[in-house]
């Protein structure tokens, strides 16, 4: 059972979903920094395919951790903490709305990430650490791969538009209300006692 916080109205998330959260947020930014890098990569670069083969199993890495983090989210719904009661109307839309769109970008984005692999002609494939190659379900078409590398692309920019709003809506209850009603960074960063 979460434990009450002394500060606001709210309680602590589980420990599991405090730590996947914050696993999901820095494999998401190193994914969004990664690809960001690497499509500026001259193809001849040696560096290229570190990036690619690394950016493509952490990929999958997210969709996975995204999964368990909906199943948790599923199986601790009794206990998470809704919306402190003090926020307003228009900050309560917007923040399931992001949220919302947070968690489908990132089961979204990697699946488009393997699509465009998948379909593309001069792919190796998608390794996952320990595993050579994924199986992979598309056919090679390089039209297809230019829909899903554009879909891959401006849904990750979508993704990090949501986690700067996240973490701006975080900051701003963080300092205008600390340990106030509207807090919400306690929530997911006490540890229990």
């Amino acid at each position: 059972m979460p434990q009450s916080l002394h500060a606001g109205e709210g309680v602590v998330y589980p420990r599991s979903m405090r730590i996947l959260h914050w696993v999901r947020a820095v494999l998401i930014l190193a994914l969004i920094a990664a690809g960001w890098h690497m499509t500026r990569l001259a193809e001849d670069d040696p560096t290229a395919g570190f990036f690619y083969v690394n950016h493509k199993q952490f990929g999958i890495l997210v969709w996975l951790v995204a999964l368990v983090q909906l199943t948790l989210r599923w199986r601790y719904s009794a206990v998470i903490p809704g919306l402190p009661p003090a926020l307003r109307s228009w900050e309560k839309m917007l923040s399931h709305a992001i949220h919302r769109l947070m968690i489908a970008l990132t089961v979204l984005i990697p699946l488009l990430g393997y699509a465009m692999s998948s379909s593309f002609t001069q792919s190796d494939g998608v390794p996952f650490f320990f595993l050579p190659h994924l199986p992979e379900l598309l056919p090679k078409n390089d039209a297809a791969f230019a829909v899903f590398q554009a879909l891959h692309k401006y849904a990750a920019y979508l993704l990090l538009a949501c986690v700067v709003l996240h973490v701006a809506g975080t900051l701003k209850h963080r300092f205008e209300d600390r340990n106030g009603p509207t807090d919400v960074l306690p929530r997911m960063w006490r540890s229990r006692a």
